[in-house]
């Protein structure tokens, strides 16, 4: 094989929730490392990628920004398919946005429409855990586990996208499930990278 061929690994994940509850947030600290404090509705969807290294494979993560209002919550179905994982994400202040989260899991496997519905990996985000020092949290760590545990055992992380709390570990999880759970034909080819890329990241061991 060129060696100026490196394979890679491109998984696409789709990021869903309520508005406000902070995709985008979480994706520009994740890939970018900033925190902008100026809330921005996300229009329609859009997407960043983010280069890793998983044990000996490099991965490309293509992770999609959905837009939370409900006039764009059917994005058709041609967009959610051929995911590899599926985050949902909720603010740990707000009840609201935990309570939808069975309404974005059913949309996602109704417009995904995965092979195997039952094991098709999500990973849960309870988001913004720093606002007011913890002190308005309307849902509790304990009553979000047990609510993924209830639906096989989702892997489940608390972040804070402004303090960047724990927002490479979960999608470090997310990489390595999606990567789990890849098809064949996912399997794609760069010509020409450079195996330094500054953006590639040996990393360890995943915490789901």
């Amino acid at each position: 094989m060129d060696v100026s061929m490196k394979r890679r690994t491109l998984l696409k994940v789709i990021v869903l929730g309520d508005s406000g509850v902070g995709k985008t947030s979480l994706m520009n600290q994740y890939v970018y490392n900033k925190f902008n404090q100026q809330y921005k509705a996300t229009i329609g969807a859009d997407f960043v990628t983010k280069e890793l290294q998983i044990d000996d494979k490099l991965v490309t993560l293509q992770i999609w920004d959905t837009a939370g209002q409900e006039r764009f919550q059917s994005l058709g179905s041609a967009f959610y398919r051929g995911a590899d994982c599926c985050v949902i994400v909720f603010d740990v202040n707000i009840l609201r946005s935990f309570e939808t989260l069975n309404n974005w899991r059913e949309e996602f496997l109704k417009q995904a429409d995965p092979s195997d519905p039952e094991s098709f990996p999500f990973i849960v985000i309870g988001n913004k855990i720093d606002i007011d020092g913890g002190n308005s949290r309307m849902v509790s760590e304990k009553k979000a586990r047990d609510w993924c545990a209830s639906r096989g055992n989702i892997p489940y992380f608390e972040t804070s996208a402004k303090e960047d709390y724990n927002v490479d570990e979960a999608f470090l999880c997310v990489a390595k499930t999606a990567l789990a759970s890849e098809h064949e034909q996912h399997d794609i080819y760069f010509r020409g990278i450079s195996e330094t890329t500054s953006e590639v990241e040996q990393r360890g061991g995943c915490a789901c």
